[in-house]
């Protein structure tokens, strides 16, 4: 069995297949392994290279129970009471999995709204349960949705309506409505354009909680590649793959950069969906996915990352999230008309404040991320880079605790779109992977069993259910799953013994 690319949807698919007794080789491109999911370590300083926000650990805890494993032996995980602070231009909001705290928060700062997050939490709950089978099983065949339990889910997808107009169904103040709609740029999306559906996302942070393992959201990746190793399996790290080795439209193993040929019965892809198929695949192969086709689709936006280790310590929250002040014209710029933010939103992660492992002692590893247009806006980031950046640090110094950051950098890193794309292989730089519209969801996503290949299989962001760190380990759940249906429902030749065949 061939993996190809350890981030955590490969890693979690490799571990759970060498669990079951398959002889799996994982081929990673970089020397390094957890895919955006990797960390980013700069003269002491320790950095998540992306996702910060660790939520629904249970299916974390079921991989590695599904695999012989326990989770909490390999990860120490930290749950934050006080999830994230958001700082609009007149008011900030401290988000706490605290019910009934946060019911009196609501109220206090807008007058009935708190009933109004008890409704959206109670309903949501049931929606959520209703969504939980769809999330959790193929879905690439249209016959799939005449299952009853996804039958009795469709009307849980709230298709008619935006998430924005699903949570204005619960408050009136903009400001809270926005504190539960800003998830959807986790997948790169509007909230205006995001499907109602997707109120699942917040609903999950204030439900399950918001952990921080010791050493970063990183350390996820290092546990399932170690769990991986002691079961057998084996990472080839700077092995990149070149190409997929085909018999007609039949996988049957992959060429290596360094022109090794290594063969398989089964392969699956975890690099990012459409560069995946860009590369890996010669043209006139793919119809349905071909180069042509998949520059149509529509892809999330993409991030301008800054990783800065300081001299100080903040005590400030571990997640802080800067509203611009005209939030929808933000996010029509970054999806839409593909411009240059000019008064940008902030993420700021201060895990030191929780973690000390991250930085020398009295200093500060601060991760910040601005959503910015993908790479169709064709910015030039060589040239405005510099000048976006210096934008990103005083709007941070201006708007929240941070007030003298500047000055007390001493080290620095950017990652922009271009990076992403041309060093972490990210399609035109869209960080978030294929859009969520409903075009390209569930059945209409790309199939986690490739529908236009043999033997091929997805896993991550890019297939069935989607991007974020829970859907990309239930992706890798659902597939591993079919792999191991595939492999026990094939016919076996059996030799009956001589003296069973005689007496019968």
């Amino acid at each position: 069995m061939i993996v190809i690319g350890a981030g955590p949807g490969g890693l979690a698919a490799a571990m759970m297949l060498a669990s079951k007794g398959y002889k799996v080789d994982l081929f990673e491109k970089q020397g390094y392994i957890g895919g955006r999911n990797a960390s980013i370590e700069l003269d002491g300083y320790t950095f998540d290279m992306g996702p910060t926000f660790l939520s629904m650990i249970h299916i974390a805890e079921e991989i590695f129970q599904a695999s012989g494993k326990n989770l909490h032996e390999y990860v120490d995980l930290i749950e934050l009471q006080e999830m994230y602070q958001l700082i609009f231009d007149d008011a900030t909001i401290h988000m706490t999995r605290d019910e009934q705290e946060m019911i009196r928060r609501l109220n206090e700062l807008s007058p009935g709204e708190g009933e109004g997050y008890k409704r959206f939490m109670d309903e949501t709950r049931k929606k959520m349960n209703a969504l939980t089978p769809i999330l959790q099983s193929k879905m690439d065949r249209f016959h799939h949705y005449l299952r009853w339990r996804v039958l009795k889910a469709i009307p849980q997808l709230t298709v008619s309506k935006s998430l924005y107009e699903v949570l204005s169904s619960y408050f009136s103040d903009e400001r809270i409505k926005l504190s539960f709609t800003f998830q959807s740029k986790y997948l790169g999306m509007s909230p205006w354009e995001c499907p109602g559906a997707f109120s699942i996302l917040s609903y999950m942070e204030h439900e399950y909680g918001i952990f921080h393992p010791k050493g970063g959201v990183n350390q996820l990746s290092k546990a399932m590649a170690t769990a991986f190793e002691e079961l057998g399996g084996t990472i080839h790290l700077n092995k990149g793959v070149k190409k997929l080795l085909l018999d007609g439209k039949k996988v049957k193993g992959v060429k290596l950069e360094n022109g090794e040929e290594v063969f398989s019965d089964e392969v699956v892809i975890n690099g990012d969906f459409a560069h995946a198929m860009n590369t890996l695949v010669d043209d006139g192969v793919l119809k349905k996915y071909s180069k042509k086709r998949l520059k149509k689709k529509k892809y999330s936006c993409s991030t301008f990352m800054i990783y800065l280790g300081v001299d100080k310590q903040y005590d400030l929250p571990h997640h802080t999230i800067v509203f611009a002040k005209d939030y929808k014209q933000n996010v029509e710029e970054i999806t839409k008309t593909f411009t240059m933010p000019e008064d940008p939103s902030i993420y700021i992660q201060n895990a030191s404040v929780t973690d000390d492992s991250l930085a020398p002692e009295g200093h500060s590893a601060l991760y910040i991320l601005a959503p910015v247009p993908s790479n169709f806006s064709r910015i030039d980031w060589e040239e405005q880079k510099q000048e976006f950046r210096n934008l990103v640090i005083k709007t941070i110094e201006e708007k929240t605790g941070y007030k003298d950051l500047e000055k007390h950098i001493q080290v620095e890193k950017m990652i922009t779109p271009k990076n992403w794309e041309e060093d972490l292989f990210v399609y035109e730089g869209a960080t978030f992977n294929l859009g969520h519209q409903l075009t390209q969801m569930m059945v209409l996503r790309p199939h986690n069993e490739f529908e236009e290949l043999k033997n091929c299989w997805l896993v991550g962001g890019g297939t069935h259910p989607g991007s974020g760190l829970p859907t990309i380990l239930e992706s890798a759940r659902i597939t591993t799953e079919a792999i191991e249906k595939l492999h026990h429902s094939k016919p076996t030749t059996v030799k009956l013994p001589v003296e069973w065949r005689d007496a019968k």
